[in-house]
C-alpha cells in the first residue's frame, strides 16, 4: 500500500508518505463437515518506509542491519507473528486467533503503545487483515456482466470507523492472459466519527469528519484453475476536513489523500532473507 497525504492544520502544510509491504504466507490445516477451513497465517515479512514533511524513517525485514531507527524495534515486533483463521465455504472470515500474543508482542517494543493498539487491533480489524485475499470472490459460477457486493465495517477505535461497499463486476477473461478471469471493482467508502467510548487513548479527539472517496476503482486478476486471486489493483481518492480538539481547543484540519493498495500472489515466500 502506497499512501501520499496532505494536511493543512492552523496554516502548516503537513506532508506524509508511506509505503507498506507485508508478505503473508497461508497454510490450510484442516476442514470439518461444514466446509469451514483452519489456516495458518503468517506475516513472514515486512518493508516500510514513512516520510513525514521530508523526515523518513523505514525498515526492511530482508535487511534489518540497515535500520537504525526509534521505529525499528517496534517493525521487527511484526515479522513471524502468526493467526488461526476460521474461514466458512463462503470464503468468509469468520474468526481469526492470536490477537492477544500479537498485541502483547507489539507492546513489548512500546509499552505506551499498548493500551492504544488493543482499541484500534480489535477483532474486525484482524479479519480485514486477511479479508482482501479470499473475501471478494462469490464462490458461484457466475457469466459476464454479472455483479455482486461486499460490505466491509471497521472500527479502529479512537480514529473513528469505516463503512466500505464494493460492487465487484465479472468481465470476463483478461485479455492480455485469457487463462485468468478479470473483476472490476468500484468502492464507496464511509467515515464515521469515533464514540466517547473509544476517546483517551489518543492525545487528540476527532470531533466531526466531512470526508469523501473519490476514484475507488481497480482491478481483480483470478485464477480459477489454482482456485485463488493472482493480483489485484485498487486505487482510492480522500478528501476533506475534519475537526480534531487538542487540549479543549478544536483545530480544523483539511486533508487530501491518495491510495493504491496492490496485492500479489507467490507461490514461493518473496521476503525470504538476502543472501
Amino acid at each position: 500500500t502506497t499512501a501520499n497525504q496532505s494536511m493543512k492544520v492552523m496554516g502548516q502544510d503537513v506532508t506524509q508518505k508511506q509505503t507498506q509491504t507485508f508478505h503473508f504466507s497461508y497454510t490450510p490445516v484442516s476442514v470439518d463437515d461444514n466446509g469451514n477451513w483452519t489456516i495458518k497465517q503468517k506475516i513472514e515479512g515486512v518493508v516500510i518506509t514513512i516520510d513525514i514533511n521530508n523526515n523518513a524513517v523505514s525498515y526492511d525485514s530482508t535487511n534489518p542491519s540497515a535500520a537504525n531507527n526509534a521505529l525499528s524495534e517496534f517493525f521487527k515486533q511484526l515479522v513471524g507473528a502468526e493467526f488461526t483463521i476460521t474461514l466458512d465455504k463462503n470464503f468468509k472470515v469468520t474468526k481469526v486467533e492470536g490477537r492477544d500474543e500479537f498485541i502483547r508482542k507489539l507492546g513489548s517494543a512500546n509499552a505506551q503503545m499498548e493500551p492504544l493498539l488493543k482499541k484500534i487491533l480489535n477483532d474486525d480489524a484482524l479479519k480485514q487483515m486477511a479479508d482482501p485475499t479470499f473475501g471478494v470472490i462469490p464462490n458461484k459460477e457466475v457469466t459476464k456482466g454479472e455483479k455482486w457486493t461486499k460490505t466491509m465495517d471497521l472500527n479502529l477505535g479512537p480514529i473513528g470507523g469505516y463503512t466500505s461497499t464494493q460492487t465487484i463486476t465479472y468481465e470476463g477473461p483478461d485479455e492480455k492472459n485469457p487463462k485468468l478471469q478479470k473483476l472490476k471493482v468500484e468502492t464507496k467508502l464511509e467515515y464515521k466519527t469515533p464514540g466517547d467510548a473509544d476517546s483517551g487513548a489518543l492525545p487528540f479527539k476527532i470531533k466531526s469528519a466531512n470526508l469523501k472517496a473519490d476514484s475507488a476503482t481497480g482491478t481483480i486478476l483470478f485464477d480459477a484453475a489454482a482456485g485463488r486471486i493472482v493480483e489485484s489493483d485498487v486505487k482510492l481518492q480522500l478528501s476533506g476536513s475534519l475537526d480534531i480538539e487538542i487540549g479543549g481547543t478544536t483545530t480544523k484540519v483539511d486533508l487530501k489523500q491518495e491510495q493504491s493498495t496492490y496485492v500479489k500472489g507467490h507461490d514461493t515466500n518473496p521476503a525470504a532473507p538476502k543472501k
